[in-house]
């Protein structure tokens, strides 16, 4: 019978995408490896790989469709000996047709085969794990008596496709130990008011011209994300002046320094690294909030908010205490270009323990960023202003000042904690040079 294509998920989060772009048509032969069609995730777009070879016998879903569910049929990939008078109205849905593990990487294929029968459900290996096998595999498997834990894949990420168990031997299937009943769940707490719906919100507006703009899934994550770190992380905020002159001082010299090398460093890079070595300057802020305990990171992995149509992107810049200032600068623009291209993969945006959201470049003197769970903090930066400030000796003079603002989630770092990490990146912005020995 032939093979159901399925919506891939394409980052350990997505649940429905769309299918922005067929690179094939129906009629076309494809291979292993081949690309198939460009996804559009919440976040990025992304290509989508086939697992099998065969003819591409009907496109199920068209070009632009939205809101597509992971695992939805979206074509019917046609094997040796089938035509696509074999193709059914409604083609048999695999039955294990479940999201992949968080693990999954962002280039995932789809559960490539269906088969002609309901496929046993997704085996589990003696540890409890999940085994991944695609579920004509699985069929193929209870067939033969086989015990797919002994199978190795050689589909994308280790999954066991139709080839693996064909020329596999027979031999008894080995049955997983029954899960563990798992405990009754608390009682639910009481919903928080919604606000107005969206019929009364239209109502209310109803005599005034307006324009209605659809949400799209990088919108509606934002709005999801944003709405539960304000509602369940404790924010508290620190704020302190930065003064600046030493750095810009500094960062002119270096500049005439690389010109020859077609490297510009900007404020933003000296912000980078001064908060990548205050990490490990203060060990414990380099932590994240991880539902029932916290996890202390080594590495000093620096997210940094990218401004794009719609929406932003935190691409986490990792080691950044061990690459030098002109590295940091170069891989920084090459993520924020590919941001704004929305062709970043799930991993170069996911991860760290704090972020940096600088606004200065728009003239905004300071303000309180939302922190991005699972990140323990947050640093809001502000634009560089003179300003009338006292000197050491007492005299009135001039100063290129920045307020920035921390923004620090209570659960993982506590005020002390919090202004000793605060002290330290402003004591490396203010002594650039240090940052270089």
């Amino acid at each position: 019978m032939p093979t159901e294509i399925l919506m891939p998920a394409l980052s350990p989060t997505m649940e429905e995408g769309t299918l922005a772009k067929w690179l094939v048509k129906e009629g076309d032969t494809v291979s292993s490896g081949d690309l198939l069609a460009e996804i559009e995730t919440d976040k990025a777009t992304m290509e989508f790989e086939a697992v099998d070879e065969g003819v591409i016998g009907k496109i199920l879903v068209a070009e632009g469709s939205e809101g597509v569910k992971v695992n939805t049929p979206i074509a019917v990939l046609l094997e040796d000996g089938e035509s696509a008078d074999d193709i059914t109205d409604s083609p048999a849905k695999p039955a294990a047709a479940v999201e992949p593990p968080a693990e999954a990487a962002p280039t995932a294929a789809s559960g490539g085969d269906a088969p002609s029968a309901p496929a046993p459900a997704a085996p589990q290996s003696s540890d409890g794990t999940r085994i991944f096998a695609s579920p004509l595999a699985r069929r193929i498997a209870a067939q033969k008596g086989l015990d797919l834990a002994a199978i190795k894949g050689s589909g994308p990420h280790g999954r066991i496709v139709k080839a693996d168990v064909e020329g596999a031997s027979a031999a008894p299937t080995t049955k997983a130990a029954p899960a563990a009943a798992a405990p009754a769940s608390a009682p639910a707490a009481a919903a928080a008011p919604a606000g107005p719906s969206a019929d009364a919100v239209i109502k209310m507006y109803a005599d005034r011209e307006t324009e209605e703009i659809k949400l799209d899934g990088m919108r509606k994550t934002i709005a999801a994300r944003l709405t539960e770190a304000k509602q369940t992380i404790p924010h508290f905020y620190l704020r302190r002046d930065i003064h600046l002159d030493s750095l810009l001082k500094f960062r002119g010299e270096l500049n005439a320094q690389l010109a020859s090398r077609n490297v510009k460093l900007s404020v933003n890079d000296f912000i980078i690294k001064a908060c990548a070595l205050a990490l490990q300057a203060v060990p414990d802020a380099n932590a994240v909030w991880a539902g029932d305990r916290m996890l202390k990171l080594k590495p000093s992995d620096v997210a940094v908010a990218v401004a794009i149509d719609g929406g932003l992107f935190t691409p986490v810049l990792r080691d950044a205490d061990q690459k030098s200032l002109s590295a940091l600068s170069t891989e920084m623009k090459d993520l924020a270009t590919r941001a704004r291209d929305r062709k970043l993969a799930p991993h170069e945006y996911q991860g760290g323990s704090f972020a940096i959201s600088n606004l200065g470049m728009f003239g905004i003197d300071n303000f309180d960023a939302v922190i991005n769970p699972p990140h323990g903090s947050i640093l809001a930066v502000g634009a560089g202003v003179k300003k009338p400030v006292v000197g050491k000796d007492g005299e009135l003079t001039v100063a290129t000042v920045m307020s920035v603002t921390l923004s620090v989630d209570h659960r993982v770092i506590d005020g002390a904690l919090g202004a000793e990490f605060l002290k330290a990146i402003a004591e490396n912005i203010e002594n650039p040079m240090l940052m270089l020995a």
